[in-house]
């Protein structure tokens, strides 16, 4: 997306220009072998695994060894959620396009390499479909109202590959770190 296309609120809009050029890279969260959150982990480019069982799938993520958990038991939102790094997710099928809400996030996330940022109103809603036999197609609609002003939409479209394997990744005391510009996160 353009940045004029991304409804943010003032603040938002501020952060993420200053973040321009990289100028913040040390904040980041997988800059601090940290989870980068949710879209994130799918625009990821390591690749990334999902499996179904009969009440739950779980995408497996390459980068940093991670996996999100998404019930599709019936299960609604607890009303007080614990903040995490991914959220917590609770899918349906709507057809034969997996639909998955997300919220509790604990807001020290980007959504992205740009710097977008996130707080924890973040509702992140997820429609995967394959369109293809070779293709996953996942739109993504970001609501986070104390950071954009409405709610906006971005697609994106990966390559299946249903025969690999994923590897260990593991973040261990990243040395570039100290090169980034930025302050340090807290």
């Amino acid at each position: 997306m353009k940045p004029e296309d991304i409804p943010y609120q003032p603040w938002a809009k501020a952060l993420v220009e200053s973040r321009v050029g990289g100028a913040h890279a040390r904040e980041e969260s997988d800059a601090n072998c940290l989870p980068p959150g949710v879209p994130k982990t799918a625009a990821a480019p390591p690749p990334w695994k999902i499996i179904q069982t009969t009440n739950q799938i779980a995408i497996l993520h390459e980068a940093m060894t991670l996996w999100r958990q998404i019930f599709t038991d019936g299960r609604e939102f607890a009303a007080d959620l614990n903040p995490s790094w991914l959220g917590y997710s609770i899918g349906k099928w709507d057809g034969d396009t997996l639909v998955v809400e997300s919220r509790g996030f604990n807001g020290k996330t980007w959504l992205d390499k740009v710097g977008n940022p996130t707080t924890e109103a973040l509702h992140v809603t997820e429609r995967f479909r394959r369109t293809n036999i070779g293709t996953l197609e996942l739109q993504v609609t970001i609501d986070d109202p104390m950071a954009y002003t409405r709610p906006w939409m971005v697609t994106e479209r990966f390559r299946l590959m249903t025969n690999g394997d994923l590897l260990e990744s593991i973040c261990e005391n990243n040395k570039d770190l100290e090169h980034l510009p930025g302050s340090p996160l807290r």
